[in-house]
């Protein structure tokens, strides 16, 4: 297999999360090569091919798709848009790699899902926190019985954003209907991994609140008001039995940003990072075993990093389902998120809302 062509939709130079993270991990990743990007603009567009060192460039992503150097078309702009970018990608025949999440909402999820099996493609999220070389160690540890039976886990994160001020680039985050909130982005990021890690949700309670229901707008001083929760508190019953508890808050505590306890019948695991975000962050593992009285730091094993040293930073993780994409395209496998785990996680977050919203214990 050749290196797989890569189409970049949406790229602002010097702050876009392409640029932060997309084109270092690409860059990195001798399997593929950027050969395209597209903007709405004209202006834009060439001088995100100059920044990124490559000469095509599109002001439209049915064009960019269309492409025949193109074999993966990369979604990275705001989740409002991800529904029809990704569909002129599945219309031209390419592969797409949508950021989380993957849509406006679980019918946007489910109708892209189908799509794309109908199409014959892949189709890869970026849940990217699942593909943590720490995570990745957490779950075989947990799936070997080092600590038992899992009877409880615990997880505390901050949000950051949501908060009491906005910047200008994300104010489109406090309002509920883009899709973009707490709960959907590090809420989501961070319990997919832990489904991943523990396994599915049977059953949700949730509680939430908009608790500073005024933004202020750091540009101008502007007040905005907001529609996306800034306190979300789950609790439920996995596929196993144990007992989960969830809560994140929005911003920043001077005190634990992200905690996350798993308690089993012989052994406790603790992760740590200094953001909620578990996606982007360092993660820092802890463990106790048998007859140890505390926790300790534990060291992950080498192979669960799966991308060259070179790769650092917020593209580390994103370079980790890339290398997991490339492995599923060579061998026929599935191991990197696709869209069907998209709507798996949709649809938790969707019977969380429903718990909030009515009061009552929820199915997933």
């Amino acid at each position: 297999m050749g290196r797989i062509g890569v189409g970049l939709i949406g790229y602002e130079v010097g702050r876009s999360w392409a640029a932060m993270a997309h084109v270092p991990a690409l860059r990195g990743l001798p399997e593929f090569e950027i050969v395209a990007v597209s903007t709405t603009r004209e202006e834009s567009a060439r001088a995100a091919a100059t920044d990124i060192g490559i000469d095509r460039w599109f002001t439209s992503a049915q064009d960019l798709a269309a492409c025949p150097q193109v074999d993966l078309v990369a979604v990275t702009v705001k989740v409002p848009h991800h529904l029809a970018l990704v569909e002129a990608a599945i219309a031209a025949g390419k592969h797409v790699y949508c950021e989380w999440p993957l849509g406006n909402g679980l019918a946007e999820a489910e109708a892209m899902a189908a799509h794309v099996s109908a199409a014959g493609v892949r189709g890869v999220v970026g849940l990217q926190a699942r593909c943590a070389p720490v995570m990745a160690y957490v779950r075989d540890i947990v799936a070997a019985g080092e600590i038992g039976e899992v009877l409880s886990t615990t997880m505390l994160g901050s949000g950051q954003e949501w908060a009491d001020r906005v910047d200008p680039y994300n104010a489109y985050l406090i309002d509920k209907r883009n899709g973009a909130t707490m709960l959907t982005i590090p809420f989501g990021h961070t319990v997919d991994a832990l489904c991943h890690c523990l396994g599915e949700f049977r059953q949700v309670s949730a509680t939430s609140a908009i608790r500073q229901p005024f933004v202020r707008r750091t540009d101008t001083d502007e007040m905005l008001g907001k529609t996306s929760e800034d306190q979300w508190a789950v609790t439920g019953t996995l596929e196993s039995g144990a007992v989960a508890t969830v809560h994140y808050r929005a911003g920043s505590s001077r005190s634990v940003n992200f905690l996350w306890e798993i308690n089993g019948t012989k052994g406790d695991l603790r992760i740590e990072a200094d953001s909620g975000h578990a996606q982007i962050f360092d993660l820092r593992l802890y463990g106790g075993f048998g007859e140890e009285r505390a926790v300790r730091a534990l060291d992950v094993p080498a192979h669960y990093r799966w991308v060259p040293p070179g790769i650092e930073g917020a593209g580390t993780n994103v370079a980790q389902v890339y290398a997991r994409f490339a492995d599923d395209l060579r061998n026929g496998t599935r191991t990197a998120p696709d869209f069907a785990v998209a709507v798996m996680r949709h649809r938790l977050i969707a019977a969380i809302e429903a718990a909030a919203e009515s009061g009552r214990a929820t199915q997933v």
